[in-house]
């Protein structure tokens, strides 16, 4: 069967097959990660009396409209996605330009409705956890900021709302779809995580040719359960080696996130330590530095850039790759799940009861 995440379309192949129709399949298919088809009536390549039948009968293409978007002085622009069950998810769109216009296009998407962790700077955590997304809905956040940029994404971060190694089966099927239908290479998608145990072994038995992103933001176990409350379960040294691991499975390097905190990990003596527990790891690894994005309600405050330096600068004379993210978007309500909470009047606090999509004609 075709690699089709959207539900609705994934049954009607099925029947279509079991009619031995299958190239019909095919076709729908096409006109949907090709064409970019939002509804029916767009689908050329078939035939009217196709098409009628399946208004007919109520099949529908199933998109999440966008119920909101803002876009930054830089051009960074988030939206968000209003689901079927009316929950309302975030993924940014981040050009970079040249003269001739965006020469590459980053989509940070989500993997969960909200985010069970919650971690304490986080603004998607505030706004509780309602459930994971379903691969084609983290799909279509692709194709919505592509839509909205008139431009197609060349990157791809799981970076936005949720923790991907919580729904895995979901990304992993989104990664396929990405990769194969909307032919963005391995190589140019990020998957984040915060460490879920045995998830990282997991990911890594795939062997994808993707960037693991590990959101460490601390250099001791002691200091990263204060920031990161879900690392209680999952010991340092084990991250580490199961890190290690992965750059050993796949040859990718693993990226390293580290947000500074002004007063509480952005002291030299932290670098120092950090440097310390990455040498433990061998190679295969990069360290990015994310300058703290104040968000309404926090206690956390961004340091100054001096700082800043000062841990660079610590890291790089024990010879650690570093950058420092730039940072984008700070006018358009950069924090993670900041931009949805404002919308959502009630906080998610308890998870909605799992279920399937609906798998029958509307």
């Amino acid at each position: 069967m075709l690699p089709c995440p959207i539900p609705l379309l994934r049954l009607l192949v099925l029947r279509l097959t079991v009619a031995r129709q299958s190239y019909r399949g095919k076709q729908l298919h096409d006109l949907l990660y090709k064409s970019r088809a939002k509804q029916i009536q767009e689908f050329s390549h078939v035939p009217k009396v196709f098409r009628e039948a399946l208004v007919g009968a109520g099949w529908k293409v199933g998109r999440s409209p966008v119920h909101h978007a803002v876009t930054a002085s830089d051009g960074t622009t988030k939206i968000l996605l209003k689901l079927e069950d009316n929950r309302l998810i975030e993924t940014v769109g981040i050009p970079v330009d040249d003269d001739k216009g965006p020469s590459r296009l980053t989509a940070c998407i989500s993997s969960q409705v909200g985010c069970p962790l919650r971690c304490s700077f986080c603004a998607t955590g505030k706004g509780g956890f309602a459930r994971n997304l379903h691969a084609h809905e983290i799909v279509e956040q692709v194709l919505a900021i592509e839509e909205t940029f008139q431009h197609r994404v060349t990157n791809v971060v799981f970076m936005g709302m949720g923790e991907p190694m919580l729904n895995l089966k979901s990304v992993l099927e989104a990664h396929r779809c990405l990769n194969k239908e909307l032919k963005i290479g391995q190589r140019m998608i990020t998957i984040s995580t915060v460490g879920v145990p045995n998830t990282i072994k997991k990911l890594a038995s795939h062997k994808l040719q993707s960037t693991l992103a590990v959101s460490l933001h601390a250099p001791n176990q002691k200091l990263r359960e204060t920031i990161v409350p879900s690392a209680k379960s999952y010991p340092l040294e084990a991250l580490m080696d199961d890190c290690k691991n992965y750059f050993l499975e796949t040859g990718r390097r693993v990226s390293f996130e580290y947000t500074l905190l002004a007063g509480i990990n952005d002291a030299k003596e932290h670098a120092e330590e950090l440097a310390e527990l990455l040498h433990t790891c061998g190679g295969g690894y990069h360290v990015n530095l994310i300058p703290y994005n104040p968000i309404r309600g926090s206690e956390y405050k961004r340091p100054y850039r001096k700082v800043v330096q000062a841990f660079v600068d610590a890291l790089e004379a024990r010879k650690i790759t570093v950058s420092v993210r730039q940072t984008r978007g700070l006018d358009a309500n950069a924090a993670c799940g900041q931009l949805r909470n404002e919308f959502q009047k009630n906080p998610l606090l308890e998870s909605s009861p799992s279920s399937e999509p609906n798998l029958v004609p509307a």
